[in-house]
């Protein structure tokens, strides 16, 4: 028997430890593993792979630097990185907080394939861009259950309640039965560890901004059976727009129950709070992207949503639980659930109008405003088994989820003054405005999925899934100002993956794959007598490799693909609607790098391109044309150093750089949004167990707009974000 000590990883320190090896030798001919479970939350049942050990890494647990090796993502099975055929990049704790990153746009903008903050510096929601789709509607996962972000019933993730992020890169529905067919962002919420730690932490930084947060947990009895963990985060302060605060508070309790080493039950709850305004202000082309007639800009921390009522309230909670039990040998039942809840309001002016005068210094507004409520019921049931026929290994799942969605629109809409650009005059605050639309969505969703991962060889490796799903998706109209009536709809499909993939021994792994995707659409088509929009169905070819050479500290990855996406939906220029236009094809290649590349040295690094272009449509016009918001190049790099010896020890400093391409902000493409670049540093002393920290993001205060709807509706970035910390962890 051979025990070995490695890679020690604690939960709450981010930071690793390397252990001798200690070898004992035995005759009693067991599996190999490692004894210290290090990295490993206490709700994984640890299982040995095809060597006979345990792996390192816990594929919901924390990751040593920058460099994740295991993910469940992508297959929904422990799988290492380097045996998964598609596009996947794993964001750990340390690098988001390395990069200063408060929410799940800040945290992916050194990711290929990705294009984060698509409305700007947007305090509401994340939205982003995955191959060049929209997928913050329908892409955002939390513990491999989806968060569905459909009108303004949204949800949104505290990204200091996160143990990872994972973003797949093309369609996923054959196991996840939903998701952009650009791909889908997994995020991995904290969970009860089996050593004890604390963490707290405050800090404050740009427009008046202060927080404290606080992580600990560990075994909660003496018997090794019950786990614990409790993360919490409070800020409040300004934004970037004169007069929106940016206030929330956010609290986390898990729970593990493991009775013996094949069971275990974790609980995972969350409630969360959000008060804020709009920031992304939907504003002219002219006058962001280019001078307008007088020859100014509008100022980018204008507040014209009114700061004597420009408002925004959330609250969400949610409540679930995993379960694991290993049976035997072979096979392995899980089953995941969780109900979610938010209830949002808004009440303020917006643009989107354009200007009431030739000179262009007089905006047009309205006033809007919403109650959205929303509650998302889904479980997931799983059995997997791990066996060999004689002559190949398998690693099958089979699976039958379930979401039930309901919500409830209530949006408001009224005409509103004008804004004097030059001497702006505010309030009075005015209530809401009268509904113009009051209706219900109900959607449900049941999936059955099986998947298989065969080992034909020790090197060549099969990966084939089937997935049959069942949809209904109704709407019921209680109140129309404009004559919007009633929809319903049903829709089954069968979606699919076949991939395969060759592990050389020198840790150089290339793949193709072919999959598809099928997306129900809840709402109705404003174009097309408010029918039920058709599923969104995505077809794409991907052939990549990963590079990972054992024992160097880094990993390459690069992917070709092709992909075609039917039915996507599209904003109507000037309303709060949307519309169907045929299907788009995205071709392109990413890369992404991410390295320890050696003691205190940490690189990640991406580069994105893609041809964008619409291939059929049912405006002719727009053929060969690219939709607009979108750019087709973005490429990023960031390094982070800490010296590791010496009287320096601890001290580290940092800096990344952004380069975004240009895009267009019409969909006939003459108006174009320039590309920019954007700088990030960050500077650290680590001693004990204290940590100081400054980052800064936009560390030149660069104005610039990410990107534009329509030539009214253009959104600026995220100015200079400078943050202090001091924390301390046990």
């Amino acid at each position: 028997m051979i025990i070995t000590q490695a890679s020690a990883q604690g939960a709450a320190t981010g930071s690793a430890t390397r252990l001798d090896e200690i070898s004992v030798e035995g005759q009693g001919g067991g599996p190999r593993v490692d004894s210290g479970g290090q990295g490993r939350t206490a709700g994984t049942i640890s299982r040995p792979g095809a060597d006979g050990r345990v792996p390192r890494e816990d594929p919901k647990g924390p990751i040593d630097g920058y460099v994740a090796t295991r993910s469940s993502t992508a297959t929904k099975t422990d799988t290492p990185l380097i045996e998964t055929p598609q596009a996947i990049t794993v964001i750990g704790q340390k690098q988001i907080q390395a990069q200063g990153a408060q929410t799940l746009t800040q945290a992916t903008q050194y990711t290929a394939g990705i294009y984060s903050g698509v409305s700007g510096a947007d305090q509401r929601v994340d939205f982003f861009t995955l191959r060049g789709f929209v997928a913050s509607d329908y892409g955002i996962y939390k513990d491999g259950l989806q968060l569905l972000n459909y009108g303004f019933g949204t949800f949104r993730t505290e990204t200091f309640g996160l143990e990872r992020i994972e973003v797949l890169r093309g369609p996923s529905a054959v196991l996840f039965g939903a998701g952009n067919p650009g791909g889908i962002v997994n995020q991995v919420t904290k969970r009860p560890t089996t050593t004890p730690f604390g963490f707290v932490e405050v800090g404050g930084g740009s427009f008046g901004q202060v927080y404290g947060a606080f992580d600990f947990g560990g075994p909660a009895d003496d018997s090794g059976h019950w786990f614990y963990r409790l993360t919490g985060i409070g800020r409040t302060g300004g934004t970037q727009v004169d007069g929106v605060p940016a206030d929330n508070y956010y609290i986390a309790p898990a729970i593990t129950y493991k009775p013996d080493g094949a069971t275990s039950f974790t609980v995972l709850t969350s409630y969360q709070r959000d008060s804020t305004g709009v920031t992304s202000l939907f504003l002219p082309y002219s006058g962001t992207v280019r001078p307008n007639a007088s020859g100014f800009r509008i100022p980018r921390s204008l507040n014209i949503g009114d700061p004597t009522f420009n408002n925004f309230q959330r609250e969400q909670a949610y409540a679930g639980y995993e379960f694991e039990h290993a049976v035997d040998d072979v096979w392995t039942v899980r089953q995941n659930f969780r109900f979610s809840f938010s209830d949002g309001y808004q009440n303020s002016y917006i643009g989107q109008l354009g200007y009431a005068d030739a000179a262009q210094t007089q905006l047009l507004r309205s006033q809007f405003g919403f109650n959205e409520r929303v509650a998302l019921f889904q479980v997931d049931n799983q059995a997997e088994a791990r066996f060999s026929d004689g002559w190949f290994r398998h690693d099958v799942i089979f699976g039958l989820d379930y979401k039930n969605y309901t919500g409830n629109d209530n949006q408001g809409f009224a005409g509103g003054p004008t804004l004097n650009l030059l001497a702006p005059v505010f309030g009075p605050a005015r209530s809401q405005a009268a509904p113009y639309i009051i209706r219900d969505y109900h959607f449900e969703q049941l999936g059955l999925y099986a998947q298989d991962q065969i080992k034909l060889t020790d090197r060549l490796s099969l990966i084939g899934g089937l997935r049959q799903d069942f949809a209904s998706n109704a709407t019921d109209v209680r109140f129309s100002a404009f004559g919007v009536t009633p929809a319903k709809r049903d829709d089954n499909a069968l979606t699919g993956r076949i991939a395969a993939l060759y592990n050389f021994d020198f840790g150089f792994a290339p793949y193709v794959a072919y999959s598809t995707s099928f997306q129900p659409q809840i709402g109705q088509d404003a174009l097309n007598n408010f029918q039920s929009f058709k599923p969104d169905r995505g077809e794409q070819v991907e052939v990549g490799m990963r590079f990972e050479p054992v024992g160097q500290g880094y990993s390459l990855q690069v992917a070709a693909f092709d992909l075609v996406r039917d039915n996507p939906t599209f904003n109507i220029p000037g309303t709060f609607n949307q519309t169907q236009l045929g299907s788009v094809r995205s071709r392109g290649i990413e890369a992404q790098f991410v390295g320890n590349l050696f003691d205190g040295l940490n690189v990640v690094a991406a580069v994105t391109h893609y041809d964008l272009e619409y291939i059929k449509s049912q405006a002719p016009g727009l053929v060969g044309k690219t939709p607009t918001g979108v750019p087709e190049t973005f490429a990023s790099a960031f390094l982070d150093y800490t010296v590791p010896t010496g009287d320096l020890r601890g001290f580290g400093l940092g800096g990344g750089v952004r380069y975004v391409g240009g895009s267009w902000a019409d969909q006939l493409n003459t108006l174009k949004v320039p590309e920019y670049i954007l700088f990030d540093a960050t500077v650290h002393y680590t001693w004990d167990r204290w940590r100081a920290a400054i980052t800064a993001a936009n560390i030149g205060d660069k104005r610039f707009v990410t990107g534009c709807q329509d030539p009214n509706n253009c959104y600026y970035g995220e100015a200079r974000r400078i943050v202090g910390s001091l924390s301390y962890r046990w």
